[in-house]
């Protein structure tokens, strides 16, 4: 009876080629036509290849090349594990130093900031506008 940390063996590499694919946008027909293996390539075929446990290393080879991603990742990406790594280091205190969980600033009090500090231009502006006008009228008047 084989438990589920006796070897890579457990590793189904169809769902794997089928997760980087969905990780990069691809549907089946865009990676049916970029295998470029021959006419009988389709979604359908695709569909059966992410269905596979084991694919056969040539075809891996040249679906791994299209997914810009290595073989190897094909062959020994554990979902499990990678779960089990995202859960351990989220809750760890060590990355405390790494997210800002508490933001230093209010969001509203820059807004207000921001916006008095646009009033003030404003403000600047009309004055600079009022003074042309009285430079203008006593040109005008002269």
């Amino acid at each position: 009876m084989r438990t589920a940390t006796d070897s890579p063996k457990n590793i189904h590499q169809g769902r794997n080629v089928k997760r980087f694919r969905e990780m990069l946008g691809l549907k089946q027909e865009a990676l049916a036509l970029a295998l470029a293996l021959g006419d009988d390539w389709s979604q359908k075929r695709v569909s059966l290849l992410e269905g596979k446990e084991l694919i056969e290393e040539d075809i891996l080879a040249q679906v791994a090349a299209i997914l810009k991603v290595p073989v190897e990742a094909i062959k020994n990406f554990d979902e499990e594990k990678a779960v089990n790594i995202i859960s351990n280091t989220f809750n760890d205190t060590s990355m405390l130093n790494a997210v800002n969980y508490n933001p230093t600033f209010n969001p509203i009090d820059k807004l207000i900031e921001v916006y008095e500090e646009n009033k003030k231009l404003y403000e600047q502006l009309l004055a600079s506008e009022r003074e042309k006008v009285e430079i203008l009228k006593g040109k005008a008047n002269s």
